[in-house]
This record gives structure tokens, C-alpha cells and sequence, in this order.
């Protein structure tokens, strides 16, 4: 029997990688150290249509939930701005608070979508190289510019304003509404060790605005990791865990487990984060030293912690923002900066399973919260205070929460340590403009291969980053279905 593929670790990622591997005729075996204990909870992001597509993933199960309102945003006065993928709905919505600001929402979205449709499509391929003689890489360029083109002189400006600049100098530019703006600021700085007021962030925004409807800026929620770990086609084997992968001649050869088993293997994609899976699991001796300092620097500061709560009734399919204004978002960040939990962080409760039948569950998306703290450790004290200054911000604006019982609480260390993520950095690479398409997470290492022959990179730290589920672990397969027996 030929020896298989190995994929290290089982999120959306890598299981789309080990099925297009399958696809392909290869014999794949995937590697799963570690089972969230909160299955219930959706995976976010956009699911590019090949993948559903190409697995057939709606007629095996596969839902997708988009809360509308996708997004109830408390008012600081009292009573919430409800911003739904119906246009007039948020229009009427936003009237409330500023007829000017409702004037201006459609041809804003419109503007916004028409961008995130370039990115769509930049995101549906490996990213190129800029400076490559490959033919593919100059068709792939030569698309991009054409597609960038297409958009006429006034996109093309939005484009070129839109990459460098923080998300506060483009709302500010659109809106007056503290309340819009500080929903649509908090998606410019998911998951960023940044405030609004940030180079950058507002890329980050159109990022997260990616394969949704116009006005709509959050990506959805979907089943399908559970989908994907249900196809036949690959073995899964579940609670090993990799301790390093073996290398001979400079050539991956083998994955070894924490039980001393040793799985030879024909090539292995780690869907761990590049500098664990280069300098911990992987000999650092396989490393160029400009390459593997350039690894230490990848920017992957976690600051968010994630906070379970209980209600008593079913919480219904709604996502609760409290991000009161661009200023609120921008001093919990400089709290964060400083290693200080904010006593005003940015909160985002989404119910899990999205309202499930009798779940009165929500995870909430607590932000900024450091992984490295000035002063003391995240110990129970330090997450049960977290928990209940949750609770006490939820239930200043939603009266439903102020019986919520706290039920878990991890803080980015915890993160790290049940997903695996680097400092508790869901993107494993911080989505900065600096550290997003042909530079992810640095450029040597873009194209998904490693220094190392038949060791590949599949992901949240490779192109397009989180927030498009799957795509790394799709553009991966390709590279090893192209490199063939050549490595």
C-alpha cells in the first residue's frame, strides 16, 4: 500500500485539503490532536462556492445560518440599531439616528460589495508572485488587473484609498452615527491587535465582508467542518497528537506521534500555524536564518477571549454587538496594548448553533483581552472577572442577559491551548495588510511549500487567512497535486 499523505490537525482547512487530495486518487490520513469541547459552536466564514461545490457539501448536510438583523447594535442611550441584509430595513433603521447616514448606507454597501468581489476572486487562487516570470503568475496578475479595471475610475479609487487606510478615516469620510460606525470599526479590527484608527483595518473590514450581500458585514456561520469530517474518501484519526514531523535529506519523510508511532508518510500538510510547525514540529536546522527570523516576526498577538453564558430560554438566531463608538474601540485597544483587560471591551454573542431548539446558549467574542498580561496571569479569578464584566455590559443593554450564568470562560491562553492557536490568534497570522496575500504569512513561505521537500503549509496562516473557510487547504492541494512526485 502506498504510504498516504499526512495532514496535521482537522479544522475546515485541512479537511478540504485531505478531500481534494482524496479527490485526486491519493491515500490521505488525517491527524486530529484535538477536539474542541464546544462542537456546537459554527465555524465563521464564507465558503468559497467550488468547495460546496465540488463536494457536493448542500446535499450532505451543510447549513449556513446569516442572522437577520446580522447585527443588533446597542445604543448607549437605550434600545438597539438593528442593520439587516434587507437594504430598506437598515435604511429605515439608520433614519432613526441620522437621515443623513441613511441617505448615504446604500451607496456605501454597494461600493463596499463591488471590492469585496475583486477580493472573492483573488482569494479563489494561490496567491501570485508579483515579481514571478511563471506564465501563471503573469495571467493570474494580468486577471487581477483586469478584473480591478473593470471596476471603472471611481472603484479603482475606492481600491487604492480603501488598502492603507484605517477603518476610522473611512467612516468618519461616510457617517456621523457613533453606533454605525463603531459596528462596522469592530470589523476592521476582528481578531487585530489594532484600534480603528489603525493603518489597515479598514482592509481587514472589506476582508470580513467578503462573500456576504451588500450591507452585510459579517461573514455567516456553517456546519461545515462537521460536514467535511463526515465525507468518505479519508481516514481521520482522532486524538493523536503530532510531537514532530521527521526529515531526511531535507525531505519530509514521516509524522511521529506523542505515543512514539511513527507514520511514514509521501508528503504532509501541517494546518498548524507556519513558525510551530517550521521551528517546533520540523528541525529549525531545515531553516535559512533571514527565513526563520522573518517566522519570529510574524505579528500573532491574541487579544480575544471567548466567553460562554446560559440563559434561561433559547436566545433565538440574533448576533448582540456592543462596540458603542470608533473612541470606545480605540481605548479598549490601547488597554490591550498595555496588557490590561479593558473594562470597555468590544462584544459581539452570537447564540450558539444560532438558536438551536431549547439551547439557551451564547458564545460571545470578548475584545481586547491580552494574552500576555502587565500584571498577574489569566488564572480562574482573572476569567471568572472576565465572565461577569461580560455578563454586566451584556445586560446593560440587553435586559435578557442579567440572569446569564457564565459557564466557561477562555481566555487567549486557554485558546492557545485548546485550538492550538499561537497566543490564542484565531488567524494564526494577524490579517494586516503587511502579513495578507502574497506576503502571508511571509513571502518565501506563500505558495503553501516549505524549505522542506513535501512538507506544506494548509492553515489559517496562509493566504486568504481566516475568515474563507477553506480556501488555504484547497490552494495547498493544488500546490501538491502540481509539485507531484517531483519533491
Amino acid at each position: 500500500m502506498s504510504e498516504p499523505v499526512v495532514i496535521i490537525g482537522s479544522g475546515v482547512n485541512e479537511l478540504v485539503c485531505a478531500h481534494r487530495l482524496a479527490r485526486a486518487g491519493r491515500r490521505v490520513l488525517v491527524i486530529a490532536a484535538r477536539e474542541p469541547r464546544d462542537g456546537s459552536l459554527l465555524e465563521p466564514g464564507w465558503i468559497p462556492p467550488a468547495i460546496v461545490r465540488d463536494f457536493s457539501l448542500d446535499r450532505h448536510g451543510l447549513t449556513i445560518h446569516r442572522p437577520d438583523p446580522w447585527a443588533t447594535v446597542a445604543l448607549p442611550g437605550g434600545g438597539a440599531l438593528e442593520l439587516s441584509s434587507d437594504m430598506e430595513r437598515s435604511v429605515t433603521a439608520i433614519r432613526r439616528l441620522s437621515p443623513r447616514d441613511a441617505e448615504r448606507w446604500p451607496a456605501f454597501c454597494e461600493r463596499m460589495a463591488r471590492l469585496a468581489r475583486l477580493l472573492e476572486a483573488v482569494y479563489a487562487a494561490a496567491p501570485p508572485d508579483p515579481l514571478g516570470r511563471a506564465p501563471r503568475d503573469v495571467l493570474q496578475l494580468a486577471a487581477i488587473a483586469l478584473r480591478a479595471r473593470r471596476l471603472g475610475r471611481q472603484g479603482v479609487e475606492d481600491l487604492l484609498r480603501l488598502l492603507p487606510i484605517s477603518a476610522a478615516d473611512l467612516l468618519d469620510d461616510w457617517f456621523e452615527t457613533d453606533a454605525l460606525k463603531g459596528a462596522l470599526g469592530a470589523a476592521g479590527i476582528l481578531h487585530l491587535a489594532r484600534g480603528p484608527r489603525s493603518g489597515g483595518t479598514a482592509f481587514n473590514l472589506l476582508h470580513h465582508h467578503v462573500g456576504s450581500p451588500p450591507g452585510v458585514f459579517r461573514p455567516p456561520r456553517s456546519n461545515v467542518r462537521h460536514v467535511l469530517a463526515g465525507l468518505p474518501g479519508i481516514e481521520l484519526r482522532r486524538g493523536a497528537e503530532v510531537a514532530r514531523i521527521g526529515v531526511r535529506d531535507g525531505r519530509a519523510t514521516s509524522v511521529v506521534l506523542a505515543s512514539g508511532e511513527e507514520i511514514a508518510a509521501a508528503h504532509v500538510a501541517s494546518g498548524a500555524d507556519p513558525l510551530r510547525t517550521l521551528t517546533v514540529l520540523a528541525d529549525p536546522k531545515w531553516l535559512d536564518p533571514d527565513l526563520a527570523r522573518a517566522l519570529r516576526h510574524v505579528r500573532s498577538r491574541g487579544v480575544v477571549a471567548r466567553v460562554s453564558l446560559m440563559l434561561e430560554r433559547p436566545a433565538g438566531p440574533r448576533a448582540l454587538v456592543v462596540a458603542p463608538s470608533l473612541d470606545d474601540l480605540e481605548h479598549a485597544y490601547d488597554d490591550a496594548k498595555y496588557g490590561r483587560v479593558s473594562q470597555h471591551p468590544y462584544l459581539e454573542a452570537v447564540s450558539a448553533a444560532d438558536g438551536a431548539a431549547g439551547s439557551g446558549r451564547v458564545d460571545v467574542h470578548v475584545q481586547c483581552a491580552p494574552y500576555a498580561l502587565a500584571q498577574g496571569a489569566w488564572d480562574d479569578g482573572r476569567r471568572l472577572e472576565l465572565g461577569n464584566l461580560t455578563v454586566k455590559m451584556l445586560s446593560r443593554h440587553f435586559p435578557d442577559f442579567e440572569a446569564a450564568v457564565v459557564t466557561r470562560v477562555l481566555s487567549p491562553r486557554e485558546l492557545e491551548v485548546e485550538y492550538g492557536w499561537p497566543e490564542g490568534q484565531a488567524c494564526h497570522a494577524e490579517l494586516a495588510l503587511d502579513q495578507a496575500l502574497w506576503m502571508r504569512p511571509v513571502p518565501a513561505l506563500a505558495r503553501y511549500r516549505t524549505p522542506i521537500r513535501g512538507l506544506y503549509l494548509c492553515g489559517a496562516g496562509m493566504h486568504p487567512g481566516a475568515g474563507v473557510a477553506g480556501a488555504a487547504g484547497a490552494h495547498a492541494a493544488q500546490e501538491i497535486l502540481r509539485d507531484g512526485d517531483r519533491t
